[in-house]
Order: structure tokens, then sequence, then C-alpha cells
């Protein structure tokens, strides 16, 4: 039998890099395949030739035994090639109808916009997503996760025969993924291929046929999902046995030294929420998502407006009015779209590690021989794998994107570090970088509060956890107590 999708022999280079070295890949009708590999492996470039968004140097791309030329998504899209993309395309201003239906508007017999059989549809799909959503606010005020289920709804509406989903899990809720997971089957039994890119391996398993890997732009192997393994599949993926993912706790964590005490009441009809931290510890804030861990932070540093709060920061009252202040505190976040909120992507690595201290190199102009000097000590510091402290922070993976931000915020001298989904659209030999230098961070006194949907890294990392469930903490977890079960019963109520 033809094969639905066959890619033969893909090159791409850019400027300096050698992106994809000769990569084959073949998807047959109703089969969902994973792409894996490392960031930087080339899943994303070799999608993005699949899509006509980038094209290839060499090779083809074959669906059905024909030989296709893609000069720009809207023919792929015309052959009935739709992506999931990890970066949000949506337009933020319009609404999510607005954007399924961007330059593909349905209109009436007299060559009007048909905005009832765009919005009808619209419904449809998000009725078999499982999803409710405003769809009459710009979607720059929907959720990260809505704006989501708005992106994979965008694809869907496509009716492709061939459906890329990239990273298309990283902001839903486990409840959430399912339901796409469900979807997924729907399509596999029309006859859709699907090619799967995840960091989740877990999913892997739960819902791919067959496997891929690329590692540094070269093809390694195909499997079948049933053949292979996860310690296999990390090792095709980095080339090397990667041993030990959590870095082990000192059980003996001296807890005797509170840096941080807050109580807060986000809302005059919110419950009251006290919790504490140590120094050189690493707080967990897990629950579901829209449980409230991001809004408390955010009410914590002053980002969100709190009806009542009262913080003692090394044993004195402050009012962290907001951000800037909370930065002047000692307190920096690293937000869970670091893209957008973390980063001035078009800057370099230098630039974006003094963003906020001028003064430390400057007094009237910038001593540049000082700036590069604190620059090094920090990309050193942190790991940061660049080839120049000029590069820009847009060519680099999200795993060293983070550590740029973590520098940043390492430059201001903080002593709290928050980390909201730090490991989100990370490969997994880049997480286990970043739990170690998290463990590095809390060894020199630095304490951390960790945001994190992925129960394993909250309980491989954490030396406490508070449990949100409906907008405040319900449960403080310590110890024995930090597992799967416990923090699911508490983020769920469903408690006996």
């Amino acid at each position: 039998m033809t094969p639905l999708l066959q890619l033969k022999q893909i090159k791409k280079s850019f400027p300096g890099v050698k992106a994809l070295d000769g990569i084959n890949l073949t998807v047959k009708k109703g089969e969902i395949h994973a792409l894996l590999g490392e960031n930087g492996a080339g899943k994303s470039t070799l999608m993005k030739i699949l899509c006509g968004i980038y094209q290839q140097d060499s090779g083809d791309i074959c669906i059905e035994g024909e030989n296709k030329v893609f000069n720009n998504y809207r023919e792929a899209i015309h052959a009935g090639v739709g992506i999931i993309f990890q970066e949000f395309s949506l337009i933020p201003y319009l609404n999510a109808v607005e954007n399924i239906f961007l330059n593909r508007e349905i209109k009436n017999a007299f060559g009007l916009l048909d905005r009832r059989a765009m919005r009808a549809k619209a419904i449809n799909i998000f009725k078999r997503l499982s999803v409710v959503l405003d769809m009459d606010v710009p979607v720059e005020q929907l959720s990260v996760a809505q704006q989501q289920f708005v992106e994979i709804a965008k694809a869907l509406s496509l009716d492709a025969r061939i459906l890329v989903l990239d990273e298309p899990t990283a902001t839903l809720t486990p409840g959430e993924a399912e339901h796409l997971f469900s979807i997924m089957r729907d399509l596999q039994l029309l006859g859709v291929g699907m090619v799967f890119i995840s960091h989740h391996l877990e999913e892997i398993f739960q819902i791919c046929d067959t496997i891929t890997v690329l590692r540094d732009g070269e093809y390694i192997a195909t499997v079948p999902s049933a053949d292979t393994d996860i310690d296999r599949l990390v090792e095709m993926m980095v080339g090397r046995k990667v041993e030990q993912a959590f870095p082990v706790r000192n059980s003996q964590h001296d807890r005797s030294e509170r840096i941080l005490e807050a109580t807060l009441q986000r809302g005059k009809d919110h419950p009251e929420d006290r919790f504490h931290l140590h120094k050189g510890e690493i707080l967990g804030f897990a629950g579901l998502v829209g449980s409230g861990r991001t809004e408390t932070v955010c009410a914590l540093i002053g980002a969100q407006r709190c009806y009542r709060k009262s913080i003692t920061l090394h044993g004195q009252k402050t009012q962290l009015r907001d951000p800037a202040h909370s930065l002047k505190q000692g307190i920096g976040l690293l937000p869970e779209s670091r893209k957008t909120e973390g980063l001035v992507l078009p800057f370099s690595v230098s630039q974006n590690i003094t963003l906020n201290r001028h003064e430390k190199v400057a007094s009237l102009f910038i001593n540049s021989k000082k700036e590069r000097a604190i620059v090094q000590r920090l990309i050193k510091s942190v790991g940061v794998k660049t080839s120049s402290a000029e590069t820009a922070v847009n060519t680099l993976s999200g795993g060293n994107q983070q550590k740029v931000v973590i520098a940043r915020w390492l430059n201001n001298d903080c002593s709290i570090l928050i980390f909201d989904e730090p490991t989100r659209g990370i490969d997994v030999g880049a997480k286990a970088e970043i739990y170690q230098l998290m463990h590095e961070l809390t060894e020199r006194g630095i304490a951390i509060i960790m945001i994190s949907s992925e129960l394993p890294e909250v309980i491989g990392v954490c030396d406490r956890v508070l449990v949100f469930r409906d907008g405040h903490i319900v449960a403080e977890l310590d110890d024995q107590d930090i597992n799967s079960n416990t923090i699911m019963l508490h983020a769920t109520g469903n408690i006996l």
C-alpha cells in the first residue's frame, strides 16, 4: 500500500548551521507517528518544510505517491496538510472564530462573511474537544491552555489528511490531553495520518504507533512503540544514557531560616492563604491548570491586585508593591511564557542578562569590559550553551533560553527565584540540566518556588509541596506525603 506521506532525504541548512542532513519519514494512513529528539534536533524544521513554511535544499515530499512542492503554507493546506504549532500562530486581538477561519473565511452567496456559519462550525469543533471558552473576546484574554485549544481547533477545521501536532499538550491538563487523544483516535479511524511531537515520553507510548528519532539534524532510527521503552528512546535522543534525571536532595535540609512569610487574600470573597519559604529550599506549587498557582505568585510580587496581603522578607515587613519593587527586594520570576514575558528575543544573550541592571556596568556610559566579564561569569555559572554572548536569544534552544533568564536574575542578586513551569517545551536532556542548576542554586542558599503541572517533576525536585484547588491552598505536603496519589487527591478534591 502506498504510504500517505513520505519525506525522502530531506536536507536543509541555514547560515553556518546544517539543520537537517538526509532525513526520512514515512507515515501510513491512520497512523500516529511520533517524532522525537532534543531541542535543536531538527523536528520543527522538518515539519515546517512539510508545511511549506521552509523549503528544503534537497529531498522530496510525497503524498500518496505524488511528489509535492510547497512554496508556502497555503499550498500545503490545499494538499491536505495541517499543523498545530508549538508557538501559537494566533492574532491576539482577534477572537477564536476569527482566528480559526483567518484567510479561509466562509462567505454567503453575496460574497459577504457568513459569521453565523463560521461560529456554528467553531462551536462544533470545541464540542468535539469538550472545551468551553468565550468566543467573543480577543484570544489574548484567554488562558494559555484555552489559546492552545483555539490553535488545535484551527488545525481541525482544515479537515487535513496529514496533521502535525507540535507539542500540543504542553499547556494542557492530563484530562484535557486525554480529550485531545480521543479526538486523535477518532481521526485515526478516518484514515488521517498524524505526526506527533512531544517531550512527554509517556504520552508517546499512550497514543503513538511508531517512533522516529532525530539527533543533531540526523536520522537515528524508526521503531514501533511496542518494541522499545523510555530508557532506550532517551539514549537514542541524547546519544548517551541519562542516569539520574533528578539530583539527590539533602534529606536533612536545614529549615531553620525562614526568608519569606506571606499571607494573601487575593479577593474580598477569597479565603486567606498563608505560606512560608526557607533559605535553600525548593517549595512546589502543585495543582490543576487554573487552580490559582500562578495567580498567587503574581499577587505576591505585585503583578496582580491583591485584596489584602502581609509579607515578611528576611525578617522585615515589606509591601512588594509591584514586580520592579519585588526585584529590588531580591525576588525574580521566571514566567511560564519565557518567549513573550521572560526574554527580548531579538536581543543578544548579553543584553538579556544585563537588561535590568545597567547600573552594574555603567555610570554615564556602559563599561563594555566590565559587562563582558559579568556576562561571561554568569553564562559559565548557569551553563548557557552559546557560541557567543552576542548571539541572539531567539536562536537558542528552550533550555538555554531558560538559563539566560536565570542568569539575569542572578545578576540582580536574587535570593528568591520563582520558576513557573520551568521545563515546559524543554527536552529530556535539558530538563536534567535545569534540575541540576536548581539544585546548585539552593546549595548557594537561594530559595525557589516552583510551579509545575508535571507530577514527576514536583515529586523529584521539591522539598515541600503546597497543593492548590479552586484558587487557594488546600494542603501542605512533606517528605513521604509528596507522591502523585496524595497530590492528585487534594488537587481534585477527592479526599475521603
